[in-house]
């Protein structure tokens, strides 16, 4: 799987992916989400957070 990445302009900070794939996203200082600097880039939610983006902000 490629790295994930979220698009800040799509964000709207609802947390889904932060609830489902914790290892790897966070909410930052802005309130939107972001890839964790250490995270697990094999992690197998990766897929889940991406289809549970209410706004397809996620890919991968």
């Amino acid at each position: 799987m490629a790295d994930p990445k979220v698009d800040k302009d799509l964000c709207i900070s609802c947390g889904v992916c932060t609830q489902v794939c914790p290892e790897v996203f966070e909410l930052g200082a802005d309130g939107t989400a972001e890839v964790k600097a250490d995270a697990d880039k094999n992690a197998a939610c990766i897929q889940d957070a991406v289809d549970q983006c209410p706004v397809g902000a996620i890919s991968a």
